[in-house]
């Protein structure tokens, strides 16, 4: 029954090695796609992290001083 199932009536031989296949390419592809993914994401954080930091810094100066003139 198993044997059965897995050689798909003779097809087996030209079914699994396709399947395996297109999974490792599209495991592949979604490696590749993370990797890049957090390389670039490292890359955004290090140019806007700085300027997001100031902007906040200066909001809170900014409702400090709006508190403190009231």
């Amino acid at each position: 029954m198993i044997l059965e199932l897995l050689t798909l009536n003779g097809y087996g031989y030209f079914v699994w090695p396709a399947f395996i296949f297109t999974f490792l390419c599209c495991l592949t592809l979604f490696l590749k796609a993370k990797k890049e993914f957090i390389k670039e994401q490292k890359i955004y954080l290090e140019e806007f992290k700085e300027r997001d930091s100031i902007s906040i810094v200066q909001k809170k100066r900014k409702k400090v001083l709006l508190a403190g003139t009231a």
